[in-house]
């Protein structure tokens, strides 16, 4: 997934009313302001509520859920190479803090401190915070592509 993709993707959010923040690999990138690695998909944290008009947007772009695991994500894909993993997060109220449901009953906290902004292809997009990012590789066995991640996160944390 390219970074013109990421931005036609943002922007049918945003013209649909429906906050989102990148994580994954682009979420990475976006903190570290430039693209160091090829990406499969885009993740994103999404405001539950605004679930159904984040899938209509991505539906009107041509996109069709793959992979419905529901209350915990949604992927979506496009003929080519277009795919959208969507996180929805309940947020508690608005300004509040939000949480993500895991496969295990257990949960993914979004502190509303950790919702950051980054830059992608020079503009700038909503991403989690570094702190997060680091947060969510814990407790399972990593790739190259997490390991390079890590490593990013590390360098512009400045922890070892």
């Amino acid at each position: 997934m390219d970074a013109t993709k990421v931005h036609e993707v943002l922007a049918a959010l945003r013209e649909a009313g429906c906050p989102c923040w990148i994580s994954g690999g682009w979420g990475v990138d976006a903190l570290a302001g430039r693209q160091t690695r090829p990406h499969r998909d885009l993740d994103l944290a999404i405001d539950a509520d605004r679930e159904p008009a984040a899938m209509a947007a991505l539906v009107a772009l041509g996109y069709s859920v793959e992979t419905d695991w529901r209350p915990v994500r949604v992927e979506l894909v496009e003929p080519g190479d277009g795919r959208v993993d969507l996180h929805p997060v309940v947020f508690e109220r608005p300004g509040g803090d939000g949480r993500q449901a895991g496969l295990d009953g257990d949960w993914f906290d979004y502190p509303r401190a950790d919702l950051t902004t980054g830059t992608i292809a020079g503009r700038p997009v909503p991403c989690i915070s570094p702190r997060l990012q680091l947060g969510f590789h814990q407790g399972y066995e990593h790739r190259d592509v997490d390991r390079h991640d890590l490593a990013l996160l590390r360098a512009l944390t400045g922890t070892p």
